[in-house]
Parts: structure tokens; sequence; C-alpha cells
């Protein structure tokens, strides 16, 4: 069962933590909460998020509607009668905002505005907020966050899959209920393998990332036998799986060019942390290669040559054949956007590639995706082309899963516990502070917990009753004795707290 502790048991991390406001009141979402909750107890603060939330609607809202979305914007905060006070904005940032919102209504028409407002809000008020009881909150949260993980948070349900190491089973958080797949790499086989410094990669780079396009992991533990990653569940399975065991093989083009975009999407959040994937059709991080044949380095135009690769289904043998020699070959079911997209993201020029100067925004920007609001996609606000059925299991039974064999002549000492230190460090911050947001535990443990909760007594810091020394034999015989004149009597009252 979840519980916070008292506040005065985070004391410590109170002066450990990092005092960031990106980090506590932006990307964490309980500091993000917390932080917004201590804001709508001063009318200026509260002004600035209401900003910041009608930016966001702003960027979200539909093509046809966003010029319209900016012009309410400029006459609730910019106005001649303001809704609510915000911080200086320069003149010429108005103008220059409200210019492009006339001209062409991008989705950063208001972004100096914002880091403005988030400058003003970094000073100040974020120092004010650490000496409020939503601060005190946020580090009994962060307190709860860094408990030890083991085998026994979860319930442990069918096999899902194989990996390299070892078994995919489904699992279940007991404080939440939220289901997750597990990862187990079983210690042996690494140690067999030396894949000791693959897995601690997968790892870090796993954490590092935070992209709703991208796996994330939540908790990393360790057992007897095995280390596990504990990662976002995909119950709609995966797209080999609906390629080859949903009906006739193979997509429409339209859901294709959904499914690029999110792939688009993914690549670029993995490319913002500087992190190039490797030459594999799974897009598993970590090991990365060049172009096939050159003896490259690693390079973002490699994931863009990837990125092509789900265009169409063949062999793996055969891709990297085709990228060296040969011209590939379109059927009719291609149109001339999807021909196009495919042979720009193929070209074998790496310098040549789409996306090799200008990124991600190069490819999105190619016809084939002139659908796709990438804004409302990325807030996961577009209907996706297939919903799964909650009640289904899109992966192989478990009979057709094979089996692994047991590894032999491996024994575990003391000198790899380093290793597994390193892995086992158990919950991962973002995922899940949203993981207690979105199962409601968030919701329901601050209700629960009384608000005088989160500051400190004043009588616990003021007087600490010191326990009465215990007598020993010797005392209790020299009293007797006469030798030691009495102390104050058990009777006589303690001092009375301040």
């Amino acid at each position: 069962m979840l519980k916070l502790p008292p506040v005065s048991q985070c004391s410590e991390l109170r002066h450990s933590i990092e005092k960031d406001y990106s980090s506590l009141c932006d990307k964490q979402p309980i500091g993000r909460l917390l932080f917004r909750e201590f804001c709508d107890t001063q009318h200026d603060l509260k002004g600035c998020i209401e900003f910041l939330d009608a930016v966001a609607e702003y960027e979200v809202a539909a093509d046809e509607n966003r010029r319209s979305c900016g012009l309410q914007i400029f006459d609730t905060f910019f106005g001649a009668e303001p809704a609510a006070p915000l911080p200086e904005i320069p003149s010429r940032v108005l103008r220059e905002c409200r210019l492009r919102l006339k001209q062409s209504p991008g989705k950063d028409v208001f972004e100096e505005c914002t880091r403005i407002v988030h400058n003003y809000l970094s000073g100040e008020p974020f120092e004010e907020y650490q000496e409020s009881p939503c601060f005190s909150r946020f580090l009994q949260w962060k307190w709860l966050e860094r408990q030890p993980v083991t085998k026994n948070t979860f319930r442990h349900y069918r096999v899902l899959g194989k990996g390299g190491f070892g078994e995919v089973c489904a699992c279940q958080v007991r404080a939440t209920g939220k289901m997750y797949a597990c990862k187990k790499l079983e210690k042996k086989r690494i140690k067999r393998r030396k894949g000791e410094a693959m897995a601690l990669n997968e790892k870090r780079i796993l954490e590092k990332v935070n992209s709703r396009f991208v796996v994330s992991l939540s908790y990393t533990y360790e057992t007897k036998d095995s280390l596990c990653l504990v990662l976002t569940i995909m119950n709609g399975g995966d797209l080999k799986f609906h390629i080859h065991n949903m009906g006739n093989p193979g997509f429409d083009e339209q859901r294709a060019i959904f499914y690029a975009a999110e792939l688009s999407c993914g690549l670029e959040d993995l490319q913002r942390e500087r992190i190039v994937y490797r030459a594999h059709p799974d897009l598993r991080p970590g090991f990365s290669h060049g172009d096939p044949g050159r003896g490259d380095h690693p390079r973002k135009s490699g994931d863009r040559r990837l990125h092509g690769k789900f265009k169409e289904k063949v062999k793996r043998e055969e891709v990297d054949r085709r990228v060296r020699k040969d011209t590939e070959q379109y059927s009719e079911k291609f149109s001339e956007d999807a021909k196009s997209v495919c042979q720009m993201l193929l070209t074998k020029n790496p310098k040549q590639r789409l996306g090799s100067k200008a990124g991600a925004v190069e490819v999105k920007a190619h016809p084939v995706f002139k659908d796709i609001n990438f804004k409302r996609l990325e807030a996961n606000i577009l209907d996706p082309p297939f919903c799964p059925d909650p009640h289904a299991i899109y992966c192989k039974d478990v009979v057709d899963i094979e089996q692994f064999s047991t590894v032999r002549g491996v024994y575990l000492d003391t000198a790899d516990d380093t290793f597994y230190s390193q892995f086992a460090t158990g919950c991962v911050s973002i995922p899940w502070q949203n993981e207690m947001i979105e199962s409601g535990c968030f919701k329901d443990i601050n209700e629960d917990e009384p608000e005088e909760n989160m500051v400190l007594n004043v009588e616990e810091k003021m007087y600490h009753p010191v326990p009465k020394p215990k007598r020993g034999f010797f005392y209790r015989l020299f009293r007797r004795g006469g030798c030691i004149s009495g102390g104050p009597s058990e009777k006589e009252e303690l001092p009375t707290s301040l």
C-alpha cells in the first residue's frame, strides 16, 4: 500500500535534490502539478499558468482554427484590459508575434513569449515555491519514488515473447494495477556472452528517453537469477505481428503513412538526446553502425535510411544488398508521394538522403505527410487507424514461444555485484510519476493526507523528549546504600513545550 512519509523524514532529500526549475516544475509530472497548485494561490502567477495553457492549446489546434485561437490569446492577455497580469514582454516581440500570426500562424508563434514567462517563473516564484507546503508534498512523493523495487512490487503473468537474454512477460504493479512488460535478462546468460556493457547501455538509454513514440522504462530491479527491465506494454502488438498475422499481409497506404509519421517523431526524440539507432529492423537503441559497406561512423542519415526500410516488406539481407547495389522497384500499389519518400530515404549517398540536412523537419515536410498534423500527433489527439481490442492478445501463443536452454558452467560471484547495483536502480522518475497520476493514486493520497502533514509540526521542531536512561543493577545497589543522591522523581512533570 502506498503511504506518504512524514515531512520530517524528507529533510535530507530537501537539501540534496537538485534545484532545477525545468526538471522540478515542468518535466516531472507530479512536480508540474504541485507547482501549478502553488501558482493558483497567487493572482499574478495564476495568470502565467493560464497563458502557458492557452499557448499549449493553440499549438495543437487544427490548422483552420489556429489563427482565431491565436487572436483570442492576444485579446485575453495583451489587450487593453488583460485578464491576468504577465511579466513584461517587449513590444517588439508582441509585434512580431501578431505579424506572424496574420501571415502564417505556425505552431511556434508564441515561443519567445513562453520563454520569457518561464524565465520569470524560474526566479523569485520558484524560490517561494521551495518554501511552500506544495514543495514539501513534492518531497514526500520523491521519497516514495526512491523506495526499493523488488519482484514483489509486481504480479507476474503470461510470457509474451523472448529477447536476446531471456523471456518477456506481462506484469502488473500491485499498488496501482498498471500493466507492464517485464524483460528478464538472465544473469548467467549475460555473463557467458559478456553482455554487461550492452545491457547497461540499453538500460541507460531507455531511462534517458521520454517520448510517447519510444518504449519507456519505468522500473529496474534484480532477482537471484535475473536483471529485470519493466517497460511500457504494447497491448496492440508489434508491426510484424499485424503485417503477417492480421488479415491480408501488409497495410493500406494511409495506415502505413500514419505509422511512418510516428516513427519520424520517435527518431526525432532519440536524436534530440544524441542517440543514433543501429541498422536493425526492430529499432533497438544502443549499437549504432554506419552505412553498410562504407565502414563509416554512426550518423543520423543512417536512421533515415532505416526509416525507409519500414515502407516495404523485405528480408534484412535483401535490404542490405539493395542499399549497396540495386535501384529499388515499386509496385502499382505505391502512390507517387509514397514512391518519392521511399526513394529519398533510400538514396545511397547519405549526404543526399532526405533528412540529412535539416533532420526530422525535412522528413515531416514531405508531401506524403500533408494530411498529418504533427503537433496533434505528438499530443496524442489524432485518431489512430487501428484501435486494439482490450480483450484480445496480439502476440504468439505461449506454446509457440521457444524456451531458453539452461546455462551451464557459469558462476556468479561478488565481482558481479557492482554491475548489478548499477543496473537495478528502482523507479524511473517521469514514468513512475505518470503512473501515480493516471492510476488516480496521486489524487486519492493527496486528498486522504491532511494538509497539516505537509508542514513540519512546530512542537516536533521545538521539543524532542529525551528518553530516561536505563537504571542498572549497580545504580540500584548504590542508591540503596545512599551513595547516590536522588534525582528528579518520576512523578515530576516534564518541561512544557512552547
